[in-house]
């Protein structure tokens, strides 16, 4: 079957169309944009730039992608958005694509929901599941792993990363990485424990789990330094996946400081 477009729709003769790919009313496409099979764009929508649209992925009334990102260092350049397959992108949501400042390129993956008036900014890199409720937003160059769930009007700074199967509160604004299977939630958000809600639903093992609790009890303990803790940490649990994850998280350079525990002290977990 071959592409099905409103007769009000606007479609560049130069767009790369999919197999059974529905394109809605009053729709604009640009030029150099790919919509892959199955793709649906519901009615409103509009695509310009360096785009790709993976396979079965639809959106909603008023969505934006691929425009200009909100940054005055942009000079034009020949930068992308991607979004990968099966996301549902809800109305008003807005992707920018990168910037030479960044990696060139703004990426979504696959099994994404964008919730209504979403904004990812330019150079950001959003995993596979994620979850962003309504006017979640990303400033540039984020990083999100897979399975990350953002609560609504929350907003996370610029070059922030935050690790996979994480947790962002409702109405929070996190200006500090966030470890992987971490909850975060307040202005200015501070880590309030750990995703067991998440890591119980994507059926960790109970083994996994009580070895995760036991080492962010001692990683964001108040004895030694951070550095101390985390090779305390790395020693007693090596082997342990979620552990070394959290780790490597940790270890790894970054623009940002890293959300710790109000107060210095880890609640109970």
């Amino acid at each position: 079957m071959t592409a099905s477009i409103h007769p009000t729709a606007i479609v560049s003769n130069n767009a790369t169309l999919g197999e059974d790919v529905q394109v809605g009313p009053y729709c604009i496409v640009g030029d150099d944009v790919t919509l892959g099979d199955g793709a649906r764009l519901v009615s409103h929508v509009s695509i310009d730039g360096r785009t790709a649209v993976g396979a079965r992925t639809t959106i909603y009334p008023f969505s934006s992608i691929g425009h200009p990102p909100q940054d005055l260092k942009f000079e034009g350049e020949p930068s992308t958005v991607s979004i990968g397959d099966d996301c549902v992108l809800r109305e008003y949501v807005t992707i920018n694509p990168g910037t030479s400042g960044g990696g060139m390129e703004t990426r979504v993956g696959n099994n994404c929901l964008l919730m209504v008036g979403v904004h990812i900014a330019h150079d950001c890199l959003v995993g596979n599941h994620v979850v962003m409720a309504n006017q979640a937003s990303l400033a540039g160059h984020c990083v999100v792993d897979d399975y990350v769930r953002f609560g609504g009007i929350c907003g996370v700074h610029q070059f922030v990363r935050i690790g996979a199967h994480a947790f962002v509160g409702a109405m929070s604004f996190v200006e500090n990485d966030v470890i992987p299977y971490g909850s975060v939630l307040g202005n200015r958000a501070y880590l309030g424990g750990l995703n067991l809600v998440g890591l119980k639903r994507r059926k960790f093992d109970r083994e996994s789990i009580h070895a995760l609790r036991a080492a962010y009890r001692m990683i964001f303990s108040s004895e030694g330094t951070l550095r101390e803790r985390i090779e305390d940490a790395a020693e007693i649990f090596e082997g342990q996946a979620l552990v070394e994850e959290v780790i490597e998280f940790i270890r790894k350079p970054s623009e940002r400081a890293l959300c710790m525990p109000r107060n210095g002290a880890p609640p109970e977990q």
